[in-house]
């Protein structure tokens, strides 16, 4: 008798389960030979109570509550606390514009309040006439004070604009950021004595001492003796004005002290809301809604918040391009990890709504897995199949997906900066290993064997 092919034993198996399920509803025999059908019982399943609803809606509502506040104590953590994290963050501020000219202007101004540049061209000026100069020298010269003193002051600026402009000023910068970053965090700790400073009214300032003494030493070398006369600057330069500050205060040691273990809370509040729920699969849905919400929310209030503080700025103090930018430099790490967040909580709602046990993903399962096997089978019909390797796979298939769901899982959870880009490839990448899986899964057949009655038994495994 001829072998029979791939196909007619996949059709073969098919008639034989459903001859199995037919003989698992046929009837036992009576005593008169006759047979009656014996309903088969179905399992009686104990229905939880609403109390575990009720708590599961409870958790992960606090789940997404605690979820913004995360966020803002993630930033927190490894944006302040972490040098390197920082520096990234806040050296490129030394290229951008506003902040040079920000810088040039403030400069300048400490220099002229110090040293009283009119004053010193006179006495030159003077000096040189009480040599004995003529009536017309005289004149003449007089007449240059407030030339030489103009020229003097865009002396100054423009040795400022070049220093600030530099890659030099760039590099100082960075330093200066590496070496204060102790001081950053002495001065959210209100240390009085922290380079950067706040008031008891809720002001920010920086110091300028650091790079008015750079100027005056380049101001020295290019010959410029008056810069020798330039005193050491104390002085600060007011960068916002926010009676809230004190207040903020208090809550970065909240969230520095919370940083390291509110995310986690946060996550265990809604896996384990999802886990005590009554139906877990529309609990993974909600749950991820929710925190998709609380992320929609919290980039909300981020932008509102830049609204605020640039209008709470006086524009005298700092300039409203600045602020846009000061403010942009401190949110954006935020930003990226709320927006991160949100696209994963989507994704986990529609693959818990995908795998659920609800119609139209039901369906559409069906409809991948007939596509799936329709592949596979005609694969097998011209040769090509996975052997012993596919079948390893199909007995392994739920140790597989798990695998593949802690590393992605992982991937998510421990890389930072989270980003949305590293969330969709992480995902899109799981997908794809699953479907590969799906497909090079073969389920075990074992050859059929004749009986007496030439009717073939397929056995699968």
């Amino acid at each position: 008798m001829a072998r029979p092919t791939n196909t007619e034993l996949l059709q073969r198996i098919a008639a034989l389960e459903e001859e199995n399920a037919a003989l698992r509803r046929s009837a036992e025999p009576a005593a008169d030979g006759d047979t009656v059908p014996i309903p088969r019982p179905e399992p009686v399943k104990r229905q939880r109570s609403w109390a575990w609803t009720l708590l599961a809606t409870v958790l992960i509502v606090i789940g997404a509550i605690l979820a913004p506040v995360a966020v803002i104590a993630s930033w927190a953590k490894v944006q302040l606390t972490d040098t390197d994290s920082f520096v990234a963050t806040y050296a490129p501020l030394a290229h951008d514009p506003g902040v040079q000219a920000f810088v040039t202007d403030e400069a300048v101004k400490a220099v002229q309040d110090n040293v009283d540049i009119d004053q010193l061209t006179s006495q030159v000026i003077d000096g040189i006439t009480g040599l004995g100069t003529g009536p017309v020298a005289t004149k003449a010269l007089e007449s240059l004070k407030g030339p030489l003193a103009q020229g003097i002051v865009s002396l100054l600026q423009s040795t400022v604009q070049r220093f600030v402009a530099s890659d030099a000023f760039a590099q100082v910068w960075q330093q200066a950021l590496r070496t204060s970053h102790d001081q950053l965090i002495a001065t959210m700790q209100n240390d009085p004595n922290a380079a950067i400073t706040v008031g008891s009214d809720g002001s920010v300032g920086i110091q300028l001492g650091p790079i008015i003494d750079r100027v005056k030493q380049l101001l020295v070398e290019q010959g410029v003796s008056f810069a020798a006369q330039i005193p050491s600057v104390d002085r600060t330069i007011t960068v916002a004005q926010n009676s809230s500050i004190p207040t903020l205060q208090l809550f970065y040691g909240l969230a520095v002290a919370a940083g390291a273990w509110l995310p986690w809370v946060a996550i265990a509040l809604l896996a384990l809301g999802v886990v005590v729920a009554r139906r877990r699969a529309l609990a993974l849905v909600w749950a991820a809604v929710a925190l998709a919400l609380a992320m929609g929310i919290t980039l909300a209030a981020i932008g509102i918040g830049r609204i605020v503080f640039v209008s709470s700025v006086s524009p005298s103090l700092v300039p409203s391009g600045l602020a846009q930018t000061l403010y942009s430099t401190v949110t954006d790490a935020m930003i990226a990890t709320a927006v991160a967040v949100l696209v994963l909580a989507i994704a986990v709602a529609i693959v818990g709504w995908f795998s659920g046990p609800f119609a139209v993903p039901r369906r559409l399962r069906g409809f991948f897995g007939a596509g799936v096997s329709w592949v596979r089978a005609s694969a097998e019909s011209h040769g090509i199949t996975t052997g012993r390797a596919g079948e390893w796979m199909y007995a392994q298939r739920t140790l597989l997906r798990a695998a593949v769901a802690v590393i992605a899982a992982a991937v998510v959870l421990f890389v930072r900066p989270l980003t949305p880009a590293l969330v969709i490839w992480t995902l899109v990448l799981a997908a794809l290993v699953v479907a590969v899986l799906e497909l090079l899964q073969r389920p075990a057949i074992t050859a059929p064997e004749t009986t007496d009655d030439e009717t073939p038994v397929v056995t699968v495994s």
